[in-house]
């Protein structure tokens, strides 16, 4: 039964002939539109606003909590 197992083998393998594989090179998703519907220079605005509110709010929660002091009290 495993006689000529090797042998077999590798005769099995040499018959079968495989299609060549074509090597494509694979091409980035291409974006339908703007994001979100806005121009850069209004997603630009809109993330300088979230930076400038982010900053004030933490600003506020700072002299809430008495962490700093503002000079003039």
């Amino acid at each position: 039964m495993f006689d000529d197992l090797r042998n077999s083998a590798s005769s099995s393998y040499e018959e079968e002939e495989f299609p060549p594989v074509e090597e494509t090179t694979p091409t980035p998703p291409q974006r339908s539109g703007p994001l979100l519907g806005m121009s850069p220079q209004q997603r630009f605005l809109i993330a300088l606003l979230v930076l400038l509110m982010t900053c004030i709010l933490g600003s506020f929660c700072l002299l809430l909590t008495e962490k700093i002091v503002l000079p003039i009290f």
